[in-house]
């Protein structure tokens, strides 16, 4: 199957041979690492049985085994806030699950956001995840066009006003560098990434492909290892 990264912004179509996963190792269930499609953020940790993958599998919900109330369980039957598989796979020893999947509501039952609190441990690309969303954002918006959206207005004026905004950017944001406070000079940055992030979407490009040839350039310059120098 795809691996879980691939399938984060979509359905998933997940298929797993539970026939090669080793059940006996945990006497029938193999723990579940909850993973947010979205922000790459852990969520949660459960176990399921076979009946429980069956289960996630056929209603694209996370459910697990329940071992305080020895039954399955369906994350969210209570409250609502459900987990929507994107995908999943098992490790190198097929005795435990990774498993991608968009949150509805607090994955904890606490209310937080994940099982470890309000401020858990996080990887450093995790503040960066919305740039992703931010962009399948613009690509609705290039598709549907909603009314009354700034969006639709700035496409339908064209890909030379779009990039004609770009530009536009890209000097406020150096004037503000300049003569503006660091508030300012956030703003008008936020306002260059959108711009940019539209008008490569417009042209059919994506942010994935800047961040590719960013990482290819880095690469070349440092053989691979660790280094800097990702620019011109």
């Amino acid at each position: 199957m795809t691996g879980p990264a691939a399938a984060a912004g979509s359905r998933a179509a997940a298929t797993i041979d539970a026939e090669r996963l080793d059940w006996d190792k945990g006497a029938g269930l193999i723990p579940a690492i909850v993973q947010n499609a979205g922000n790459g953020a852990v969520l949660m940790l459960g176990y399921m049985n076979r009946d429980a993958l069956a289960a996630t599998l056929a209603t694209q919900r996370v459910t697990f085994w329940s071992r305080s109330k020895q039954r399955l369980w369906t994350k969210g039957e209570t409250s609502g806030n459900h987990l929507e598989l994107r995908a999943l796979e098992a490790d190198c020893d097929g005795d435990t699950l990774l498993i991608l999947a968009t949150p509805v509501g607090p994955a904890c039952h606490r209310g937080t956001p994940t099982c470890w609190g309000t401020e858990p441990p996080h990887a450093a690309a995790e503040p960066f995840a919305f740039l992703a969303q931010l962009s399948s954002i613009l690509r609705h918006r290039i598709d549907e066009r909603p009314a009354g959206s700034y969006t639709s207005t700035l496409i339908a004026s064209g890909t030379r006003r779009i990039a004609q905004k770009v530009g536009e950017e890209g000097l406020e944001l150096a004037l503000a560098a300049v003569t503006q406070s660091d508030e300012e000079i956030i703003g008008e940055a936020a306002d260059l990434l959108f711009h940019a992030i539209l008008l490569l979407e417009v042209k059919g490009l994506s942010l994935e492909r800047v961040v590719g040839e960013l990482e290819r350039r880095h690469a070349a310059r440092t053989g691979g290892g660790v280094g800097v120098g990702v620019g011109g």
